[in-house]
């Protein structure tokens, strides 16, 4: 039973505390050690001020912090931390945590600019989250939702590139001006048919008696509005887009912030605007009802998805499909009118966070250590980044719905709902559970490429069939350079071996000379010709078929392939005349996809390609960073690093490699202990308040 709210400043700390912590990030813009060090203080502060109300929100509590009414009609801008705002503020703060230590490894090993920026916007970004969770009414949610986009604009649009101020502007019309006028528009209407916006724990009582059409239409404006921000189609467009920015922003608004606030909107909307059993009352034509609707554009978003996530060889844009499939699943089991299904989408929440969290994190790593964002350029990278491609692999599990890991929890609940709810009320609910079903088969189908690239092909053997971007079916050959980088040593011309070299050097221009005075005899110089040249006899030629055969010991004649002192297992000898890209960068190929890819004519067109796509960095020069080429394995072939080097962290700096260890191991953990880490625990607090008596709990 939930008890009466006790008034409490700590939401308003929450809220507040990296709002105040961005202006000394500000002031602190000479000293790196000194901003980040506000940041690390700001969310260990947040995230402590959030964990000290959860005892008290699991027995029941709810704290509550208003600013008074500020609207007509009494509207108040009130801050409520109840038992779904905890969720997600307790799962958003402790990531800030993890993804801030990640921020200042990767933005210093990539020598981002702007970095006070940055850090700064993050610090906002993160109390605009916070704003969410914590809102009490629709109102005060539609204030913090339109501030979040706001605050996140500079994150995306970092680079400064067009690119990404094309995608931050496109990110600001779908969030902002797109999904917050939805949302504006359905509280407008929520508070013309009942005369109240604020949250009610199984759902506000005057909507259920509210003429079923504005009811209906309220709804689908609130769940359509919340959900440009969890990526549902075709509204999902910016998302792909915004992977121009920074890997650990990808990390925010994949796993923490943007996305998950979309999706906890919607779980605002259902379960405490109108209620799971109003949203499965409001009827449509062929036996819908509203929440059937809302899992069917989950069902074919989490499909479609997860077939467009199969033909992105950017790792990150891979990624970002991923995201887009897996919220869906979020969408699809609020659907899901029942205790199982609600349970399942709310506790996707954070297992989506921990494992996407460390998806994205391990792609950043790859990045700042060897510039390498196409999975067709990964073939033997495990070995070179075991600890990173470690950490993919059991994210990626999770993802597909292996036990033991958090994906097959929640995906093992919703499983359920949707067998429970065709079974009891509606047969439509089987074909949602066959997309959960294909859903599974499809992330193994998209993840598997790069766990098998990364650990179970060689650089010199690479085979780029299971990847199927451009051409189904992909390429029957390798699509990465020869591991000894286009042999750079001959491009330059000082390998060290002056002296072989300098014996078959070629004076081209002689050549040319040669084979013109040979090829082309001028008529009068035929004509001059001597008479009394002799001419020699047939006889004297020597018989091309037979005199010069070479012969073994017994006289048998024996062809003799040894006809060059050239080695034809190594590349032939090129004429560097500094018009090719790999004249510039060994590394590059001219491959259908993959390394080089495009049209690149000229050194121009090809410095553009530096990062191969992915513009994590728009500015720093990566020449002599690690490895010293642009992506995909040196010359010579990826590092081996394995036992101590391992444990010494020499694949990358701890700044990165912690924090993928520890959302990993979150992962991990949800799968194994989900009540001893409080989420599951507190779902089905949230659960069973919200439910009718009769479709309790079994």
């Amino acid at each position: 039973m939930i008890e009466a709210p006790i008034t409490d400043l700590r939401p308003l700390l929450a809220v507040l505390v990296s709002f105040v912590a961005a202006f000394f990030i500000v002031a602190s813009y000479r000293s790196p050690n000194v901003r980040e060090g506000w940041t690390i203080v700001a969310a260990v502060a947040k995230f402590a001020i959030v964990a000290s109300m959860l005892p008290a929100v699991l027995d029941g509590a709810v704290f509550e912090w208003s600013l008074g009414a500020f609207l007509p009609g009494g509207i108040e801008f009130v801050l409520r931390a109840d038992a779904l705002g905890m969720l997600f503020a307790f799962l958003a703060s402790g990531l800030w945590i993890v993804t801030s230590f990640y921020s200042i490894g990767y933005m210093r090993g990539n020598d981002e600019v702007n970095q006070t920026r940055y850090f700064a916007a993050f610090a906002v970004s993160l109390s605009a989250t916070m704003g969410i969770a914590f809102a009490g009414n629709l109102v005060t949610i539609f204030v913090f939702y339109e501030l979040l986009s706001i605050a996140t604009y500079p994150l995306v649009a970092h680079d400064e590139t067009d690119e990404a101020r094309a995608a931050g502007r496109k990110y600001l019309a779908y969030t902002m001006f797109g999904g917050g006028v939805l949302v504006l528009a359905g509280t407008a209407l929520v508070y013309l048919i009942a005369g109240n916006v604020s949250f009610t724990a199984g759902g506000i009582e005057e909507l259920a008696n509210a003429d079923p059409g504005l009811a209906m239409l309220a709804f689908f404006l609130l769940a359509i509005g919340f959900g440009v921000k969890a990526g549902i189609m075709p509204l999902h467009q910016w998302l792909p887009e915004a992977m121009v920015a920074p890997t650990p922003v990808s990390g925010l608004l994949h796993a923490v912030a943007v996305v998950k606030s979309g999706a906890f909107g919607v779980s605002r909307v259902v379960l405490d605007v109108f209620g799971p059993e109003l949203v499965f009352d409001l009827s449509l034509p062929f036996g819908f009802s509203a929440g059937l609707v809302l899992s069917t554009i989950g069902a074919i978003t989490l499909t479609a998805a997860s077939i467009i996530a199969l033909r992105k060889d950017h790792l990150k844009q891979r990624l970002a499909y991923s995201t887009v499939s897996q919220l869906s699943y979020i969408i699809l089991g609020l659907g899901l009118f029942g205790w199982y299904g609600l349970v399942g989408a709310l506790l996707h929440i954070p297992a989506h966070a921990f494992m996407k969290l460390t998806l994205f994190f391990c792609a950043g790593n790859l990045h700042v250590s060897t510039h390498t964002d196409y999975i067709s350029e990964m073939a033997g990278i495990g070995k070179r980044m075991p600890l990173t491609m470690g950490a993919f692999t059991v994210a990626s599990l999770g993802m597909a719905g292996i036990p033991l890991l958090a994906g097959f929890v929640s995906k093992y609940y919703m499983l359920i709902g949707g067998i429970r709810m065709g079974a009891q009320l509606t047969p439509v609910a089987y074909y949602l559970v066959g997309a959960l079903l294909l859903s599974g088969v499809l992330n193994i189908a998209y993840f598997w490429p790069v766990i098998y690239t990364a650990f179970f092909e060689a650089e010199d053997a690479h085979d780029a069939k299971p990847l199927v971007d451009f051409r189904m079916g992909g390429e029957s050959r390798s699509t990465l350079p020869a591991t000894d980088g286009g042999r750079p040593e001959d491009a330059d011309g000082d390998d060290g071996d002056s002296d072989d070299t300098a014996a078959t050097d070629i004076d081209i221009d002689e050549v040319v000379e040669s084979a013109e005075g040979d090829s082309a005899v001028d008529a009068e110089d035929a004509d001059s010709v001597s008479d009394d040249v002799e001419v020699p006899d047939d006889s004297d030629i020597p018989d091309a078929e037979m005199d010069d055969l070479p012969t073994d010991e017994d006289g048998v004649v024996r062809p003799n392939f040894d006809t060059s002192d050239r080695d034809f297992s190594e590349p032939a000898d090129r004429v560097d005349t500094g018009d090719y890209a790999v004249d510039s960068r060994p590394s590059d190929a001219d491959v259908p996809f993959g390394v080089g890819r495009g049209d690149a004519n000229s050194a121009d067109e090809a410095d553009d390609q530096t990062d191969h796509g992915d513009h994590d960095t728009g500015h720093d020069d990566h020449a002599d960073h690690d490895h010293g080429h642009a992506g995909g394995p040196p010359a010579g072939g990826w590092t081996h690093i394995d036992g101590l080097d391992v444990l010494l962290g020499r694949e990358s700096t701890w700044f990165t490699l912690a924090p993928i260890l520890t959302a990993m191991s979150l992962a991990v953990l949800l799968g194994v202990i989900p009540y001893e880490m409080g989420f599951l625990e507190l779902i089905e607090l949230i659960v069973d308040t919200r439910l009718p008596e009769e479709v309790m709990r079994p």
